[in-house]
């Protein structure tokens, strides 16, 4: 029996996230330049994006580059913006086809002219897909998510738009980036680190964590499936005891 047909798909979690690591090393291993190792999570990419399609995930997030990667050498920086560049050019077409709409994350501010207007057309083009929802994070950390919501928020009240006293957890979430996005119900992160690097700290409060050795270009459809189940064989509780839960069932 394949892991697909094991996974209870009943239980298939709504929001999965992934941190995709692992390019560079994955490169380094093979006496290739780090280039290469992010060209092929771009084929990374389409493979899970393939199985999240097939096991009905609804939204699937992909950290593809921090605004603490801002810091990496130039030459590299470039490159993954060529690479961000050409990837949606080619991978648009095949998305609407799919029923993949994409969306994005992020500090767009900051991103080269040339790759934001990719990605805005990607989103229009893509705007009608039923299949899945692909958010791509780019130029995003939740450090700067959660200053940027702060400083709305304290213009709204200096406006007189919004009262300190009104203030509560959805109003914050009102104003993050992923206001229209459910909380992700799994985080997943290739590589072999045991961290989040800064990414949807608030959205991920009960979120379920999955790490796995794997480099993120050999991350493909089965270790997504094995996430998956790994990720059905736990309980949720949400501060809640086992008993309530399995009387709420």
């Amino acid at each position: 029996m394949s892991l697909f047909e094991k996974i209870d798909h009943h239980r298939i979690p709504s929001h999965i996230a992934i941190i995709m690591d692992g390019n560079g090393r994955w490169a380094k291993a093979r006496g290739l330049e780090r280039a290469e190792g992010h060209r092929e999570g771009v084929t990374a990419i389409r493979t899970v994006v393939k199985g999240a399609i097939r096991a009905s995930v609804q939204t699937l997030t992909l950290y593809a580059f921090s605004t603490e990667n801002w810091l990496r050498p130039e030459e590299e920086i470039e490159g993954l913006m060529d690479l961000i560049v050409y990837a949606i050019a080619n991978e648009t077409a095949d998305l609407k086809k799919n029923g993949v709409s994409i969306a994005s994350i992020g500090d767009m501010s900051r991103l080269p002219e040339n790759v934001r207007e990719s990605l805005e057309n990607c989103i229009r083009e893509t705007s009608g897909g039923r299949n899945l929802k692909l958010v791509i994070a780019l130029s995003y950390s939740s450090r700067w998510e959660l200053t940027e919501a702060t400083r709305q928020i304290s213009e709204d009240v200096i406006k007189g738009v919004l009262k300190t006293k009104d203030i509560d957890e959805e109003t914050i979430g009102r104003y993050l980036t992923t206001c229209n996005l459910t909380d992700p119900d799994l985080l997943i992160r290739t590589g072999g680190e045991l961290r989040i690097s800064n990414f949807l700290l608030w959205q991920c409060a009960y979120t379920e964590f999955y790490f796995t050795e794997t480099f993120w270009p050999d991350f493909g459809e089965e270790a997504l499936y094995k996430a998956i189940l790994d990720f059905q064989c736990r309980e949720r509780r949400y501060g809640k005891t086992s008993e309530q839960i399995e009387s709420d069932k």
